[in-house]
């Protein structure tokens, strides 16, 4: 989570060209790149970016420990998850594989804090409230940080970064679909520049 501001969350659809999008994407300054299990192909794409010099490539759309598994054997090194289960919650702890789980609200962050985590993605952010939802929840839980996704943009990033319990956010919007590596590198360098 502070490897950078921006954590691209990516659905690759062509494992053709995951190795070329993970090296624009690490060119333009962006390293951890989460690829999402929604598509057939997935775990190759994580096996094929693991590939490139300097990219961080973990798993994220993991909801079971069943995925949690696929997702360890393909390479991943680290796990993000859209909410928190205890089964997978147990298991992820257990493989010692760092693990962003999904959390709504206060309960959710409770049922994390005893499993022993302290850093969760705010899932889904704009959907949920926004920023100000945001401040409402990390109040109480003043030790835990935050990454934000779903609805993050390049227009309201910033906002969110300039929060203390926001180390960084998740979007889609460094690599969209059918961009060419050359476009793909000038918005990572945009999204890397942002302030964490």
């Amino acid at each position: 989570m502070r490897m950078g501001p921006v954590v691209p969350v990516l659905v690759v659809e062509d494992v053709g060209h995951a190795r070329e999008t993970a090296e624009a994407l690490v060119e333009g300054g962006l390293k951890v790149l989460e690829v999402t299990l929604r598509t057939p192909d997935a775990l190759k794409a994580i096996q094929r970016m693991n590939l490139v010099p300097g990219a961080v490539v973990g798993a994220g759309t993991v909801t079971n420990d069943k995925q949690l598994g696929e997702a360890l054997s393909a390479g991943s090194e680290f796990i993000v998850s859209p909410g928190l289960t205890d089964k997978l919650g147990h298991a992820a702890v257990k493989s010692g594989v760092p693990f962003l789980p999904g959390i709504a609200n206060s309960g959710d962050i409770m049922r994390g804090m005893d499993l022993g985590l302290k850093h969760f993605k705010f899932f889904p952010a704009m959907a949920n409230g926004g920023i100000p939802a945001l401040k409402a929840l990390a109040a109480p839980f003043f030790q835990c940080k935050f990454c934000p996704t779903g609805g993050v943009s390049p227009d309201n990033a910033s906002d969110w970064l300039a929060m203390e319990q926001v180390l960084c956010v998740g979007g889609s919007w460094a690599a969209p679909a059918g961009a060419s590596p050359e476009t793909i590198t000038g918005l990572a360098r945009e999204a890397s520049g942002l302030a964490a």
